[in-house]
């Protein structure tokens, strides 16, 4: 549980910077852990169909650096 003083330290974040922060203590975790964050077969499943989906259309990608502007920003 979350102590006060941290509780309203992140609070004061905007919703895009909480969601980076929750995205770099992510990115630290499976750094540190990579082989005990497993996926379920469904989720298997699903990233091979995208990739096959991309491998027979690479057009259709976006690249990360627009979704994730689009993503961030205050006009959507």
């Amino acid at each position: 549980m979350p102590t006060p003083a941290a509780t309203t330290e992140y609070m004061k974040l905007s919703v895009s910077e909480r969601i980076q922060l929750v995205e770099d203590i992510w990115d630290s975790i499976a750094a540190e852990t990579p082989d005990t964050v497993e996926l379920s077969q469904a989720q298997k499943a699903e990233l091979l169909r995208r990739v096959a989906a991309h491998r027979a259309d690479p057009s259709t990608a976006v690249p990360w650096e627009h979704v994730r502007s689009k993503l961030f920003s205050s006009n959507h």
